[in-house]
């Protein structure tokens, strides 16, 4: 795992230095400003629907699940009382702080879930979004 993150940060850094280096020229050369978006891409996002769907279904089912489940609830809960029983404090709060977020999640999902189904609804109405542009 050391050698991702030093992977990463010379990536950063090389990144940011081709910025530095390269930009100056392109910027003052061009000084009209980019378009912005011609439409709302309802057609894309009408082909995307399903995989969305899929995607908001798999990490509920994940979340909902029990203790033997990875990245469920149930698990991180477990953990933490392990966490609490051996006396690891600040273990402990760091996966309290990791489970509060974990579970603030679910309603989130279930709610993207719902403004998905309106989302369908939509686009089976508008010819998949075809008309929106």
């Amino acid at each position: 795992m050391d050698n991702r993150r030093r992977r990463r940060t010379l990536l950063a850094g090389l990144a940011a230095a081709a910025l530095l280096a390269g930009g100056t020229g392109a910027a003052a050369a061009d000084s009209t400003p980019a378009p912005g978006p011609t439409g709302d891409g309802a057609k894309a996002l009408c082909k995307r629907v399903p995989r969305i769907d899929r995607r908001i279904d798999r990490a509920l089912k994940r979340l909902e699940a029990g203790a033997g489940t990875r990245g469920s609830v149930a698990r991180l809960e477990r953990r933490v009382d392990n966490a609490k029983k051996a006396g690891h404090t600040e273990i402990a709060t760091f996966l309290q702080d990791r489970l509060t977020t974990r579970k603030a999640l679910v309603p989130m999902l279930e709610q993207r879930q719902k403004d998905l189904a309106e989302v369908r609804t939509w686009c089976q109405d508008n010819d998949g979004g075809k008309a929106a542009g």
